[in-house]
């Protein structure tokens, strides 16, 4: 900790700068980690970003899965394709449109990325370990709204 005024606008701005250049650095940590994960797995990037959003929001329709991936419908076909040739995932009739396909993550692989995302994940439990509750609660917050803003801001270059 700095023992910097917390009112000087400068020591402020300094600070923010190191949040956001630590932003980035874990962004790079986390695309290195989710590329040694999908090379073991021998997936593509975009495949694996792809299976994540169907495990944790789907079933899917295609659609939607590429609007959430931000890729062109016919680039999720291949994503799509391949994904379920390597039994990862499963197209079933949508209950809700009868011409359509639901996308659904097939759950007996789930444990093989659980697997190797197990010491980051075990590395987090840790690090929270030492914080307060309080402390959690902001973190998550900050991190909630560090989200929205990055979808606003994938929402604005996507139409623009």
């Amino acid at each position: 900790m700095s023992s910097v005024a917390p009112g000087d606008a400068r020591a402020r701005r300094q600070r923010t700068h190191e949040i956001k250049d630590g932003l980035r650095e874990l962004r790079d940590q986390l695309a290195m980690l989710n590329r040694q994960v999908g090379a073991r797995l021998e997936l593509k990037d975009v495949d694996l970003d792809c299976l994540e959003l169907i495990s944790r929001h789907g079933p899917l329709n295609p659609g939607a899965v590429a609007r959430r991936a931000g890729v062109h419908p016919a680039t999720m076909t291949g994503i799509l394709d391949r994904l379920e040739h390597a039994g990862w995932v499963t197209r079933e009739p949508d209950p809700a449109d009868r011409r359509g396909v639901s996308v659904r993550a097939l759950p007996d692989r789930a444990g093989e990325v659980h697997g190797l995302l197990a010491g980051m994940n075990n590395a987090v439990e840790d690090i929270c370990a030492g914080y307060s509750y309080a402390e959690l609660d902001v973190i998550a917050g900050f991190l909630d709204r560090a989200i929205e803003a990055g979808r606003a801001a994938t929402e604005d270059l996507a139409g623009a």
